[in-house]
C-alpha cells in the first residue's frame, strides 16, 4: 500500500525520497522528490511524507548515515503496537549485526517534538527502533544496508514470536556477550566503533519505557562493560 518510506542523503543538505500517497511498487525515478535539512521540497512533483522530520533527525544524529527505511513489518509492528521493545538479545548474529537490543521508541503524534527527539537520541546509539503505536525503522551507509537491517528487526520479531510456542527465548548472558560485542567493535560497527563513549552504549541504554526485562534477560551491566573492555584491548 503507501506505508513506509524510504530515504537516501545525496549530498549536503539535500535527501531524496520516496514521495507520500504512493504504493511504492509504482513509484519511478520521477515520482521521488528533493528535500533540504528543513523539510521543504526542492525539487519532484509529488509531495514528500510527513514523517520526513523523523528522517532528518537520524541524518543530522549521525553523519555515517546515508539511507534510512521506515515500514511497518507485521511482526515487529505487532510488538511496537504492544508496546514492547525487543529488550533482550537472543541470537549471536544479530547481537553483532544491530547490538544487544532494538528499543522502543514512545509513541508521539507525528511532526511533535517528543517523537522527534526520541528517534534522534535513539539514532545515537542504534541502528535500528520500534516506533510504538506505528512500526520500525532502520538505517546505515546505503539502501541495501538499512534494508537488511530492517529485515533482521523483523526476522528476530518472529523468532520471538514463535519462540513463546515453547516457553520463551533463552537470552544470552553477559559472558556470552561480550565477545559478539567486542566482534561488532572490530566490524566497524556500533556506538563504540563510532566513538560513542562505552557508558553511553547500547549496553548501558536503560530499557524502554513501560519494559521489565525479566529475571533470566536481566544483564549485570558492570560486569558486561569490564568483558567489553577486557576483549578490545585484546583487538
Amino acid at each position: 500500500n503507501h506505508d513506509g518510506n524510504l530515504t537516501c542523503r545525496i549530498g549536503p543538505d539535500r535527501v531524496l525520497a520516496t514521495p507520500t500517497a504512493l504504493s511504492k511498487a509504482d513509484v519511478t525515478d520521477g515520482d521521488l522528490v528533493v528535500v533540504d535539512g528543513a523539510g521543504e521540497k526542492v525539487s519532484g512533483k509529488r509531495r514528500s511524507f510527513s514523517e520526513m522530520a523523523l528522517h532528518l533527525a537520524v541524518y543530522r544524529a549521525r553523519r555515517d548515515v546515508g539511507a534510512i527505511v521506515h515500514a511497518h513489518p507485521p511482526y515487529a509492528t505487532a510488538m511496537a503496537v504492544a508496546g514492547r521493545g525487543m529488550d533482550e538479545p537472543i541470537l549471536a548474529e544479530a547481537v553483532v549485526s544491530l547490538g544487544p537490543r532494538i528499543p522502543l521508541v514512545p509513541f508521539a503524534m507525528p511532526k511533535t517534538p517528543g517523537w522527534v527527539e526520541g528517534v534522534a537520541a535513539h539514532a545515537v546509539e542504534f541502528d535500528a527502533v520500534l516506533l510504538e503505536n506505528h512500526g520500525a525503522m532502520a538505517w546505515g551507509t546505503d539502501l541495501e544496508q538499512a534494508f537488511l537491517r530492517l529485515e533482521l528487526v523483523e526476522h528476530l520479531a518472529q523468532i520471538t514470536h514463535h519462540s513463546m510456542a515453547f516457553g520463551g527465548p533463552q537470552t544470552l548472558d553477559a559472558a556470552q556477550l561480550g565477545p559478539l560485542l567486542a566482534s561488532r567493535t572490530k566490524a566497524g560497527l556500533g556506538p563504540v566503533a563510532r566513538g560513542v563513549a562505552p557508558a553511553r552504549s547500547a549496553v548501558n541504554a536503560p530499557p524502554a519505557a513501560g519494559v521489565k526485562p525479566s529475571a533470566a534477560g536481566t544483564i549485570d551491566r558492570a560486569r558486561l562493560v569490564a568483558i567489553i573492555t577486557d576483549e578490545l584491548t585484546k583487538l
